[in-house]
């Protein structure tokens, strides 16, 4: 994985500007410490900052290949899953390869297919490619949203970059929101509205998106959504096809040329992947797996029991490590470092997002780090397949709202009167633009009809907050993940698969739990499903708690929009708190620190509110 980052700015000469430049590249060195590269051509300049996993000698970038009368420049961060296929097919339309790099083969695609070439390629991705000849600018993300892109554009230029701290570092952009930004940041964080950056001017291509700019304009196309189809497969053909489809996209996605483990919790998805590589390894005479998992300080002893999480992850662990034979290492978190980690957690995502559940992941990843470069990690799972709770409560199915945040009344209560007064139009507009989108088909029962709404839901929008938060605060420390589950063949069958299907044996997940059940052990195959673990340790509350008091005493930005007394409420009585503010998990203290980290944010990126 890598950094990439670019700016074209009509009559401008780019060399001029190189202190700018340089503090673009020196933003996106966590991404990629390994190497860096600029490319400058009169009024266009391309920035890559790279983490070496694959063809270290010929995989240096900027990348250049000449063809007819023109030179084409890559800039690329990503991993392509079928380069080898995609490399013989070139090579047969008489293309050279200097090496085995995938940015070799995305940039020859393109050199071949144009602004079709993300049809081509199978992976997770960003990338962009100058053409000397016309002096155009291609940009393309992946199909699913694992890699990001964003732009800036203004009058006569344009600026891209896979981290909006990138863009800001260009002088160009300024740290403004204005009232969208507010509503998305008070009524929808950590979510973001799709292709949505928050700050004023700043936004990114949606997954499955390309774009070309060109004479000044910049002109977006989609070139991959999920559609709806007839499921033909019957019952047996649809488990047998999961369990393959998964199978090579894990087995795809263990290849590397420097050291790679996978991330464990004992629950279904990491365990499939977990075993599906062990087989692999085995197979192929690679030794044992190496695994990963994450637990708090002091955890065991505060642990209480949820419908969302009813059991604690431990025996779950070590069963899968010895069924599957790997070599496992748990990381023990502090929770006082876990708050501190708060802020370094705003700088890798740039906006306020998951709290300690981007903290703990951020502080997880520094530890995986010091002995490996890329990790496989089970997200995204429940969204193709129905593992949330939400999909088996009817009452909330058939909600009108999202899900994962059906009330606005928390977030209305932290807020002082008169303070964004269209929030919850601004939330209901979105939820509405997402189902009214999602297709479907004049066949479907009003079951599968808003199960087809719901996986637009979550693909879009939860989804794609996880993955946000596993690509920054992985990259902060220079490690790969990658996420099998994420494979776009994957989401479009799913998509497509009748619920009783997916939710096979009346299970959430039942289909996937269903393909694997015969190489798992039957307690994990049939486990209950327990989300990414969170602290019970009230130390984390106790700080969580001590550093908002301090900042209701400032008076800065953002204590001019809260409401000082509805906050020391939530200080005072935590147990008041019954709906999450996102997700399952959010509660008391994940609110406190969400206040935490805007408070950071307005000041740490000087943010400035704009009408």
């Amino acid at each position: 994985m890598c950094g990439i980052a670019g700016w074209i700015e009509k009559d401008c000469v780019m060399a001029e500007r190189g202190a700018a430049l340089k503090r673009m590249s020196e933003t996106l060195e966590r991404r990629g410490p390994d190497e860096n590269g600029t490319y400058i051509n009169g009024d266009t300049t391309l920035i890559h900052r790279r983490l070496v996993v694959i063809d270290r000698e010929n995989g240096k970038q900027p990348m250049s290949a000449r063809h007819g009368d023109a030179t084409y420049v890559i800039v690329y961060n990503g991993e392509l899953y079928n380069s080898a296929a995609l490399r013989e097919e070139l090579k047969a339309d008489g293309f050279h390869f200097r090496g085995h790099s995938d940015t070799e083969v995305v940039l020859k695609t393109f050199i071949k297919y144009g602004v079709h070439c993300g049809e081509k390629l199978n992976g997770i991705f960003a990338f962009a490619v100058f053409n000397t000849r016309d002096r155009s600018l291609f940009l393309c993300r992946d199909k699913i949203g694992v890699k990001p892109l964003f732009y800036y554009e203004y009058q006569n230029g344009l600026l891209f970059g896979s981290e909006i701290k990138a863009l800001l570092a260009s002088g160009i952009v300024k740290p403004q929101i204005d009232e969208q930004g507010l509503n998305e940041i008070f009524f929808l964080g950590p979510a973001r509205t799709p292709g949505f950056g928050v700050f004023k001017g700043v936004f990114e291509l949606n997954p499955g998106e390309c774009a070309v700019y060109h004479n000044g304009r910049l002109t977006r196309k989609t070139y991959f959504s999920i559609e709806a189809r007839e499921h033909t497969d019957n019952e047996a053909q649809t488990i047998e096809k999961t369990r393959w489809l998964l199978t090579d996209a894990v087995q795809r996605q263990l290849v590397s040329d420097v050291p790679l483990c996978m991330l464990l919790s004992g629950g279904l998805d990491s365990s499939v992947i977990v075993k599906v590589a062990s087989l692999y390894n085995r197979e192929h005479k690679l030794g044992k797996p190496n695994t990963y998992s994450v637990e708090y300080r002091d955890n065991a002893q505060y642990f209480q029991t949820s419908k969302f999480q009813p059991n604690r992850d431990y025996e779950y662990i070590k069963l899968m490590s010895k069924n599957a034979g790997t070599r496992h290492t748990e990381v023990i978190l502090d929770n006082t470092l876990l708050a501190d980690a708060l802020y370094e957690s705003v700088e890798a995502r740039d906006l306020p997002g998951y709290v300690d559940v981007d903290s703990s992941l951020l502080l997880f990843c520094r530890e995986i780090k010091k002995d490996y470069t890329v990790a496989l990690s089970g997200e995204c799972a429940d969204e193709l397949f129905g593992g949330y709770p939400w999909y088996f409560n009817k009452e909330i199915l058939f909600e009108d709202c999202f899900p994962w945040s059906r009330s606005q009344e928390i977030r209305r209560f932290i807020l002082k009167d008169g303070v964004l007064p269209r929030g919850e139009e601004y939330v209901r507009q979105r939820y509405l633009d997402t189902v009214q989108s999602a297709p479907k088909l004049k066949s479907d029962s009003p079951e599968n009809a808003r199960m087809r709404e719901m996986f637009y839901l979550n693909f879009y929008w939860f989804m794609q907050c996880l993955l946000e938060r596993k690509d920054r605060c992985s990259m902060f420390s220079g490690l790969e993940v990658r996420v099998p589950f994420c494979d776009y063949r994957l989401a479009e069958y799913a998509y497509n698969m009748p619920w009783e299907f997916k939710a096979w044996g009346g299970r959430e997940k039942g289909i996937v739990r269903k393909a694997f059940s015969d190489l798992l052990p039957e307690e994990i195959a049939w486990r209950k499903k327990s989300p990414y673990p969170k602290t019970h340790n009230p130390v984390y509350f106790e700080e969580c708690a001590k550093r908002v008091k301090m900042i209701l005493q400032k008076k800065n930005t953002l204590t001019e929009l809260l409401d000082k007394q509805a906050v020391e409420r939530i200080i005072e009585n935590p147990d008041s708190i019954t709906e999450p503010w996102y997700g399952q998990l959010m509660k008391a203290p994940q609110i406190l620190a969400y206040i935490i980290e805007l408070d950071y944010w307005f000041e740490k990126y000087k943010v400035e509110i704009v009408s």
